[in-house]
């Protein structure tokens, strides 16, 4: 485990750190993101966009936090999801951030494929914790 850390104490660490950042970036995108875009005809859709990246980080945090603390029973499968919820944060969320911010569109082709698999993470992450 990272940083010599227990699972348990692992996923509570790293979902208080999703949180932060989660409350920080929704926050950014309710009041600063919209003047940064207010240039580009589809600044409502990458607002909106952001909202919904920020919502689904935000919920998937609350799960990770879950999961961190019923890591008791069947710690490997439990933490199997937390670890699912957390990769999704940073491919569903953190692409769907940077494909807002991507007013050239240079990072598009690329980083459009990356959404989905966090999303597939998201779904697996649900899975696993029905399994545990």
């Amino acid at each position: 485990m990272p940083l010599g850390l227990n699972p348990a104490e692992f996923l509570h660490i790293a979902g208080a750190v999703s949180g932060f950042s989660g409350v920080a970036l929704g926050a950014f995108g309710a009041h600063g993101l919209q003047k940064k875009l207010a240039h580009l005809p589809d600044a409502a859709y990458r607002v909106s966009n952001w909202k919904t990246a920020a919502s689904y980080q935000l919920v998937h945090t609350l799960a990770v936090l879950y999961v961190s603390q019923r890591l008791g029973a069947r710690p490997h499968r439990s933490a199997l999801s937390g670890y699912l919820f957390l990769i999704g944060n940073v491919l569903f969320s953190g692409s769907i951030y940077l494909l807002s911010l991507d007013t050239q569109r240079k990072y598009s082709r690329m980083l459009g494929p990356v959404t989905p698999i966090g999303g597939m993470c998201y779904l697996a992450g649900w899975v696993a914790l029905i399994w545990a």
